[in-house]
């Protein structure tokens, strides 16, 4: 992992602006970033490299999501009933 990625995951504060959601409703905001770090998991497990870029999508995920969201969504990943492509 780079260190300019490893220095902005130490960094970590909170979710910063994204352009893409610019209303202050975070809902899709949440969402995105909870199925990017889900993606970026299953991409780079299936290569075999480390995922530690990954957490940068988790850390803005459970920022801004809510911890009940987060618990239905990771029980559904594990049933394999998430809604989202992943």
């Amino acid at each position: 992992m780079s260190n300019v990625i490893e220095e902005k995951i130490k960094n970590y504060k909170t979710a910063p602006f994204d352009a893409r959601f610019p209303n202050t409703n975070q809902t899709r905001n949440c969402y995105q970033n909870y199925v990017d770090f889900h993606r970026c998991n299953k991409a780079l497990t299936a290569k075999g490299q480390d995922t530690s870029p990954c957490e940068w999508y988790q850390k803005v995920y459970k920022s801004l999501c809510p911890i009940n969201w987060v618990e239905k969504w990771d029980e559904q990943v594990q049933n394999a009933s998430f809604p989202g492509k992943i």
